[in-house]
């Protein structure tokens, strides 16, 4: 099995998790048109995927599914609650409600709903959702399982739940959330006091510190791969948040290093393959 991540960050998100036989789309927030190119870019043609699953109904996350959906056969698994509010989102669609009649239209007949705490079959990954902490109505992190090998994704949480620290456990690669600095954020001229709120709080988005404090006390030390994503781009400096990681890991104790690649993910262009 293998991943990467075609593109991260507020402009749009969408991560590639594959078999020798099973494609599947983790969300599709980038425009159709990027996301078919990015596929190709790493080698994969736009009808071989299998399915897309859809984590939230932000626009980010989301906004490029309608648009994908007239170019790609494959089915959108997605939980109901998910569903309704992508249909009636109205910061995901812009506030038109005709918008949100085509995604219904688009959505019928080529959905499979999902549930948080329900394991689900595509092809032959097992995958397992869980619920992660954001201002989303059933935001979910997936753990993708085939043959042994088991790669998580968790890009939009607010907070370390016990959950996520157990469902990130035994995991050979994470996908995770390192979205901003908190001095950056809380000096970043450009936001609004409420948007620094939003992203701060607990439903809001992960900062690097967040996370650096899981790599030191509890991260388990199996994952040999953690992709960084959705980095701001207004309060997050990427060398910034691998270097916060990376002095993070250093830290463990010497009982427990880690030898674990820390990437960072960009808005522009694909990671490299990550296989095992």
């Amino acid at each position: 099995m293998k991943v990467t991540v075609l593109g991260s960050g507020s402009t749009g998100n969408a991560v590639l998790i594959s078999s020798e036989k099973t494609n599947v789309l983790v969300d599709a927030g980038l425009s159709a048109r990027e996301i078919v190119r990015r596929l190709a870019t790493v080698g994969v043609a736009s009808d071989r995927l299998d399915a897309i699953l859809i984590t939230h109904e932000h626009g980010d996350h989301a906004g490029g599914l309608r648009v994908l959906l007239s170019q790609v056969k494959c089915p959108v698994y997605i939980s109901g609650a998910t569903e309704e509010a992508y249909y009636t989102n109205r910061k995901s669609n812009g506030g038109n409600a005709g918008e949100g009649i085509k995604r219904q239209q688009t959505l019928n007949g080529r959905k499979e709903e999902i549930v948080s705490d329900s394991q689900f079959r595509i092809g032959d990954i097992d995958f397992e959702p869980f619920s992660l902490p954001h201002d989303a109505v059933d935001n979910c992190g997936f753990v993708a399982n085939h043959q042994g090998v088991r790669i998580a994704t968790a890009m939009d949480l607010g907070h370390f739940t016990p959950l996520i620290k157990d469902k990130l456990n035994g995991c050979d690669a994470i996908v995770i959330e390192s979205n901003h600095s908190r001095d950056m954020l809380r000096t970043c001229s450009v936001y609004s006091w409420d948007l620094k709120q939003r992203i701060a709080a607990k439903t809001g988005h992960l900062s690097n510190e967040d996370l650096a404090d899981w790599l030191t006390d509890g991260f388990d030390g199996s994952a040999r791969h953690i992709v960084l994503t959705h980095l701001s781009q207004r309060a997050n400096d990427p060398h910034l948040a691998h270097i916060t990681a990376q002095s993070a890991l250093k830290m463990r104790s010497p009982l427990f290093r880690a030898e674990t690649t820390i990437t960072i993910s960009d808005p522009r262009s694909p990671t490299p393959w990550i296989g095992f």
